[in-house]
């Protein structure tokens, strides 16, 4: 078998013992319109997330852009397939067949240098808190948006990507990074409870020590409606629900204590 296609393959394999693959996939089902990899199969987004970008392309692609890949940047590799054309023995009619899978080398954003490329101009602002993010070894960080999701937490990577500057999404999934902290461990995917969780701690975060004047209370409302509607429960009993692990978070948040957890713990 060919080295780079094994390459390909162990790094799957990986994912699944690691436990890596839930958060891929939510990521990857939602691709970032406008740059190659929106174009990629499935597989290969949950490959060039696993690999910890958002954004790969081959080398001409970055030429293309005024980017250059830099030197000794180690490349991906992602399976194209290719095809072969065949006759149908029926209609007679030609027809493209797939025949094999080879291995592409592509390259990480992060492995490039050049010209600035759009979603690069987002910036973030002085956000409420990033202290804390700190102190438990949380990389935050600007990545570009699909329109689908403006941020997400990695408790693997520990870093907490956002593709908004609005700092409730930064509080948001600060509550999430905390509520890991204490609980040892989230449920893979967009757990219902855990997202009613992190916005309810969030908005509650955005009242005691946010900077933004934007009132974002209805958006909340209709973000813990929409998973309250996921356990057929309303919203306000929702949050009642979760009432006890928010208090947990804004006391490991705003005070570095909260049922024995201190604020030095770092995401494991």
């Amino acid at each position: 078998m060919n080295q780079n296609i094994q390459t390909v393959l162990k790094s799957i394999v990986s994912a699944f013992e690691s436990g890596n693959v839930p958060e891929a996939v939510a990521v990857a089902s939602f691709p970032i319109p406008d740059i190659p990899s929106a174009q990629w199969s499935f597989t290969n987004r949950t490959i060039q997330f696993l690999s910890g970008t958002a954004d790969a392309r081959g080398f001409n692609q970055w030429k293309a852009v005024n980017r250059h890949v830099k030197k000794g940047s180690k490349a991906i590799y992602i399976m194209v397939p290719c095809f072969k054309k065949q006759q149908d023995e029926g209609t007679e009619e030609e027809q493209q067949v797939l025949s094999f899978f080879k291995a592409m080398p592509v390259f990480r954003v992060e492995d490039t240098d050049g010209d600035p490329l759009d979603y690069q101009n987002i910036e973030l602002p002085e956000l409420p808190l990033i202290e804390r993010a700190n102190d438990w070894g949380i990389d935050v960080k600007a990545v570009p948006g699909n329109y689908r999701y403006y941020g997400y937490f990695s408790p693997q990577r520990q870093e907490i990507a956002l593709a908004t500057p609005a700092e409730k999404t930064f509080l948001h999934e600060l509550s999430h990074a905390a509520d890991h902290i204490i609980k040892g461990n989230l449920k893979p995917g967009q757990d219902p409870f855990q997202e009613i969780t992190a916005e309810l701690s969030a908005q509650a975060l955005s009242r005691i020590a946010g900077k933004s004047i934007e009132d974002t209370t209805g958006n909340s409302f209709r973000y813990i409606s929409h998973y309250a509607q996921k356990v057929k429960m309303s919203p306000e009993k929702a949050c009642l629900r979760v009432l006890s692990d928010c208090e947990k978070i804004l006391n490991l948040i705003l005070h570095g204590r909260a049922d024995g957890v201190e604020n030095s713990q770092k995401v494991a």
